[in-house]
């Protein structure tokens, strides 16, 4: 079994979240499971992130999402694929 994981780590959040947004939206059928994770609550929201998406589908597919992701400013992405 193999399961492929995108790490997505954002490091200004509030001025790349639309972007990442488009971008997961325009995959969203890869996507099978996606958490957020960032600092704060209400007033007080860190500046980064972190996305866990767990993909599904192309290898193929994966690459060129990732690579779409790592062209926005302050985004940087690592695909893992785990084996048992």
């Amino acid at each position: 079994m193999e399961k492929t994981v995108l790490l997505i780590l954002q490091s200004h959040r509030k001025d790349t979240a639309v972007s990442v947004q488009k971008v997961l939206t325009a995959w969203g059928c890869l996507i099978k499971t996606r958490l957020g994770i960032h600092d704060g609550v209400l007033d007080n929201c860190s500046e980064s992130g972190l996305i866990i998406l767990e993909l599904v589908g192309d290898k193929e597919k994966h690459n060129e999402m990732a690579r779409k992701l790592d062209l926005i400013d302050g985004v940087t992405t690592e695909l893992v694929t785990l084996s048992i």
